[in-house]
């Protein structure tokens, strides 16, 4: 007898085609960039920069953009500490299936809570998820710390809901004396790491 949406009816299909072949044919390494930090810290501004000196050296990347997400993939979902943690996951196993076709995947969301992010992580074979905290100060171009402040915005992460920072991520961008580093100086900061741990060529 069927039983309709039984999950035991379902069995993984696997290509003959598959992972080492696709990094082959790109010539690099599947892997994902995680880019973690408060809103207004530059999330977005340093997954763009990456992009781009990605594809001016001939690699392919994809950025999954917290904010982007949330007009498709996760735009039933709201900003609840269990809708949080849903909302990472969906982008996690998405990015996995970035990487597992041969993509350097760049997913720049707050991320705010440290086990949703080390669950990606764990989803990755080979150590492939590298954490990039940006570890600067927050602007506010959007106005969101203003409205939070005043409480009209609730559950805002780093004004009344807590921001978990990684305890060993592999990237971490800060400020020197106070200043921010440039977008480019940050993006090089990244693709210098890609380089040295030989995701840019296969």
């Amino acid at each position: 007898m069927a039983t309709v949406g039984n999950s035991t009816n379902i069995f993984w299909q696997e290509s003959p085609i598959g992972r080492l072949e696709r990094q082959k044919l790109l010539n690099q390494k599947g892997c994902v960039v995680w880019i973690t930090g408060l809103s207004g810290s530059g999330k977005s501004t340093l997954a763009f920069s990456v992009n781009k000196e990605l594809y001016s050296r001939g690699k392919l990347s994809y950025i999954l953009d917290g904010d982007n997400l949330r007009h498709g993939l996760n735009k039933n979902l709201c900003f609840s500490a269990e809708d949080r943690t849903e909302n990472i996951r969906r982008v996690g196993e998405v990015a996995k299936l970035f990487a597992d076709a041969g993509l350097i995947c760049i997913a720049s969301l707050i991320s705010p809570y440290r086990k949703d992010r080390d669950a990606c992580r764990a989803m990755l074979p080979d150590s492939n998820f590298i954490e990039a905290r940006l570890l600067v100060d927050a602007r506010d171009p959007k106005g969101l710390y203003k409205l939070a402040r005043a409480g009209k915005i609730k559950g805002f992460t780093g004004i009344d809901d807590p921001y978990e920072p990684p305890l060993n991520c592999e990237i971490e961008i800060k400020q020197k004396d106070g200043v921010c580093p440039t977008p480019n100086a940050m993006a090089g900061q990244v693709v210098s790491y890609l380089e040295e741990e030989g995701y840019l060529h296969f």
